[in-house]
C-alpha cells in the first residue's frame, strides 16, 4: 500500500509552513544578526576598538530591520532602513547627552516611546521608524555611551541597516511567483493531511465529535493557506478578473475549487463516512478505481453516501486540476500571469483619538511610565525590561484580551527560557564554540514560532541572554530574578492599562469582527439579487472568508482559561455556525447561474437578508447562547443538484441557529434533500 507514499518532509513542512515564510523570516533575521556580528568583529579586530553598544544595537537593528520593515518593494524598503538608521543615531545621540541627568532621560525615553507609537499612524514606515527608534533608545540608556563614542556607536546600525537590506533584496529576496507556488504547495500538503484524515475514518459507521473537532481544525488549517495563496495572485485593480481566459483567473478558480471540494469532502463525511478505497484512489488519482465511484454514484443516487462519493470524487478531479497547475507553475514560474503594479492609494491620515493606534499610542506610553517607575523601585540598572515588556505587550493586539494573553505568554515563556537557559549556559557558556552556535540556533527558533507561539518566541529568546550573560561573565541568580520581576511589571502594566485606559473589549473586538463578516454576506447576497453571477459572486465570497477569519481571531481570548466568558464549548459551536455559513456562501458562488425565473430565489435572498438584519445588530451576544448539542446541523446534505437554492436554504438554517427560537431547524434533512430534487 502506498497511501503515504507522496508525504514528504518538504509536503509537511510547506503545509505547516505556507510559502515557507516563517523559515524565510527567521533565516533572514539569523543570517542578519551573524553577518553584522561578524563583520563589526572584522571592524573590531583589524580596524579600530568598537564599543559594546555598537555590537548592541546592531543585533537589535538586525532583528528590527527582519520583523519590523513591511513595506512592498525593495526601494520602499532600503528608504525606510535609512529612516530608521537616523532615528536610531539620532534617539542614541539623545540618550548619550542626557546622562548625566537620569531623570530627564527617562522622562524623554516617555517622549520618545509615544512619537513611536503614534508613528504607526503613517502605516508600516511609520511602525518600522517607530521600532527603530524605540529600541535604539533602550540600547542608547542601556550600554550608556558618551557622546565621543558616538562615531564608533554609529557603525553598529549603520551595518545592520546594509545588511539587512542586502539580505533581504539579493540573498532570501521576496518573490511572489516563488511564493504562490509554494502557497499552492501548501495548499496541497493540506488537502493531503484531510485525505489522511479521512482515510483513517473512511468506513465507520459515524464520525465521533472528538474527530469531527479534529476535521473543522484542517478545515480552519486549509481556509487560512488559501487565503495566503489568493494574495499571491495578481488581480485587476478592481479586484475581479474579466474572464476565465486570464491565465491569474483560472488558477485562482482553480485555487477555489479545489478549497471547496475539500470543504464539500468534510462536510458530507460526517453525514455519511466515505468508503477507505475511494479515499485511497484520490490520494493515489487512480483513474480506473474513480471511474468504477462515478458509476456507483449514480447507482446510488438518492442513498446519503452518493453525496459523499460525489464529494470525493470532485475532490480529486480539483486536486488534479490544483497539481497541474503546480506543474505549470514549477516548469514555467507563472510566466503567463503578469506582475500588476500596486496602485492602492494609502487612506488619509487621522490624528484623533477616534483611530485606535492614537489611543493604543496613549495606552502604551501610560503602562511605560506605570512599568517605568515599579521598576525602578526594583533596579535602578535593570528597569528597562519592564519597559520594554510593557512596550511589546502591545504589539499586534485588537483587544484588552489580546493584550492579557500577550502578557502572560511573555511572562511563562521568560520564566521558562531562563530556566532552561540557566542550565544550558551553566554548561556550556565556557565553552563559545558550542555556545554560539546553540544561541544562532535558538534565535533561528525563536524568529520561526514568532507567528505561532509568542511564549514560544519569548521562551528562545531568554534561552539567547542566558547564553550571552553566561558568555560575557555576568550570570547569576539574582540577575535573572531580577528580569523575571522585570518582566511580570511590564506584562502587568500593560495589561492593566488595556483594561482601564481606552479598554477594547474583547467583544467589542469581535462585535466589529461579526458586522464585517454579515456586511460581507450581505454584499453577496445583494449582489444575487441584482443578477450577477461569475468572478463577481466568487470574489464576495472570498471576502466573507476573510472576514470569517477575522472572527474567529477576535473570538480567540473568549475561550482562553484566563477569561471571564470561559464556555469554549459554546465558542467553537458558534464558530462552527460561521463556518457554515462561509461555506455555503461559496457554494451559492460558485452554482448560482442567472435564471429565467428566480422568483423562488429572490425569496430566498429576501428572507435570509432578513435574518441577518436581525442578528447582525445583536453582535457577539451569539456567542453567549447555550444551544444543545445536535448532530445535524444542517450542513449535511446534498450539493449535487440545485447548489444555488439548496446554498440560500442552508445560509437561512445556519442563520437561524445563531438564536434558535427552539432547538430544533427549521426542516428535516429528509425534507431538504425532497426539496432539492423538486427543484
Amino acid at each position: 500500500m502506498h497511501l503515504f507514499s507522496g508525504f514528504q518532509l518538504r509536503d509537511w513542512l510547506l503545509a505547516n509552513d505556507p510559502a515557507l515564510s516563517r523559515l524565510r523570516m527567521a533565516s533572514r533575521v539569523t543570517l542578519t544578526i551573524v553577518l553584522s556580528f561578524l563583520i563589526l568583529l572584522a571592524i573590531q579586530t583589524f580596524v579600530l576598538p568598537l564599543p559594546t553598544a555598537a555590537f548592541g544595537l546592531g543585533i537589535v537593528l538586525s532583528i528590527e530591520g527582519g520583523i519590523a520593515v513591511r513595506d512592498k518593494g525593495n526601494a520602499r524598503q532600503l528608504v525606510t532602513r535609512l529612516f530608521g538608521c537616523v532615528a536610531s543615531l539620532a534617539v542614541v545621540a539623545v540618550a548619550a547627552g542626557l546622562e548625566d541627568n537620569r531623570f530627564l532621560s527617562d522622562l524623554v525615553f516617555l517622549v520618545v516611546i509615544a512619537l513611536a507609537s503614534a508613528g504607526r499612524v503613517f502605516g508600516p514606515r511609520g511602525f518600522a521608524v517607530g521600532m527603530f527608534a524605540f529600541t535604539s533608545y533602550f540600547m542608547g540608556a542601556y550600554f550608556r555611551p558618551s557622546l565621543a563614542d558616538l562615531p564608533e556607536v554609529a557603525i553598529g546600525p549603520v551595518v545592520s541597516v546594509l545588511v539587512g537590506h542586502l539580505v533581504r533584496a539579493v540573498l532570501l529576496p521576496d518573490d511572489w511567483r516563488r511564493d504562490l507556488l509554494r502557497s499552492l504547495e501548501s495548499v496541497s500538503g493540506r488537502i493531503n493531511q484531510i485525505l489522511f484524515k479521512l482515510a483513517a475514518l473512511a468506513g465507520g459507521a459515524e464520525i465521533g465529535e472528538a474527530d469531527r473537532q479534529e476535521m473543522r481544525q484542517l478545515e480552519d488549517r486549509l481556509k487560512e493557506v488559501v487565503l495566503m495563496a489568493e494574495t499571491f495572485i495578481p488581480r485587476p485593480p478592481a479586484g475581479v478578473f474579466d474572464g476565465a481566459a486570464d491565465p491569474a483567473a483560472e488558477l485562482a478558480i482553480r485555487l477555489f475549487d479545489a478549497h471547496l471540494a475539500a470543504e464539500s469532502a468534510i462536510v458530507l463525511s460526517f453525514q455519511s463516512p466515505p468508503p477507505f478505497a475511494l479515499v485511497h484512489a484520490v490520494i493515489e488519482a487512480d483513474k480506473a478505481a474513480l471511474a468504477t465511484y462515478e458509476g456507483m454514484a449514480e447507482t446510488i443516487r438518492d442513498q446519503p453516501q452518493s453525496e459523499t462519493v460525489r464529494a470525493l470524487l470532485w475532490l480529486g478531479e480539483a486536486r488534479q486540476q490544483l497539481t497541474q497547475a503546480i506543474d505549470e507553475g514549477q516548469a514555467s514560474s507563472f510566466s503567463g500571469i503578469d506582475t500588476v503594479n500596486d496602485t492602492a492609494q494609502s487612506p488619509p491620515i487621522d490624528f484623533s483619538f477616534a483611530n485606535p493606534l492614537l489611543r493604543s499610542a496613549l495606552q502604551i506610553t501610560l503602562a511605560s511610565a506605570i512599568a517605568m517607575g515599579f521598576g525602578l523601585l526594583l533596579s535602578r540598572e535593570r528597569w528597562f525590561w519592564a519597559v520594554l515588556a510593557s512596550f511589546l505587550v502591545f504589539t499586534n493586539t485588537n483587544s484588552r484580551g489580546d493584550t492579557a494573553m500577550k502578557a502572560l505568554s511573555r511572562s511563562l515563556g521568560t520564566v521558562f527560557g531562563i530556566a532552561i537557559g540557566l542550565v544550558l549556559a551553566t554548561l556550556i557558556s565556557r565553552e563559545p564554540a558550542i555556545a554560539i552556535p546553540v544561541a544562532a540556533a535558538c534565535i533561528f527558533l525563536a524568529f520561526y514560532f514568532l507567528q505561532v507561539s509568542y511564549a514560544t518566541m519569548t521562551f528562545f529568546i531568554s534561552i539567547v541572554l542566558c547564553l550571552v550573560y553566561g558568555m560575557t561573565g555576568v550570570l547569576t541568580l539574582d540577575l535573572l530574578k531580577l528580569r523575571i520581576g522585570e518582566t511580570v511589571i511590564g506584562a502587568v502594566a500593560g495589561t492593566a492599562v488595556a483594561f482601564v485606559v481606552f479598554p477594547t473589549r474583547t467583544r467589542g473586538a469581535l462585535d466589529s469582527a461579526l458586522a464585517r463578516w454579515f456586511q460581507a454576506l450581505r454584499d453577496l447576497l445583494g449582489a444575487l439579487g441584482e443578477g450577477r453571477h461569475g468572478f463577481e459572486l466568487i470574489a464576495l465570497s472570498q471576502k466573507i472568508d476573510a472576514c470569517y477569519r477575522d472572527v474567529t481571531v477576535a473570538a480567540r481570548p473568549l475561550g482562553s482559561s484566563w477569561s471571564v466568558v470561559t464556555r469554549p464549548g459554546q465558542i467553537r459551536q458558534t464558530l462552527a455556525i460561521f463556518l457554515s455559513c462561509t461555506y455555503w456562501a461559496r457554494i451559492l458562488a460558485k452554482s448560482y447561474e442567472t435564471p429565467a425565473a428566480a422568483d423562488n430565489l429572490n425569496t430566498l435572498i429576501a428572507a435570509d437578508l432578513a435574518l441577518i438584519d436581525n442578528a447582525a445588530p445583536r453582535g457577539s451576544a451569539c456567542f453567549l447562547i447555550k444551544r444543545k448539542a445536535s448532530l445535524t446541523t444542517g450542513r449535511h446534505l446534498p450539493l449535487s443538484r440545485d447548489g444555488a437554492k439548496l446554498g440560500l436554504e442552508m445560509i437561512g438554517s445556519a442563520l437561524e441557529r445563531l438564536y434558535p427560537q427552539a432547538d430544533v431547524l427549521p426542516f428535516a434533512p429528509g425534507e431538504a434533500i425532497a426539496r432539492s430534487k423538486q427543484g
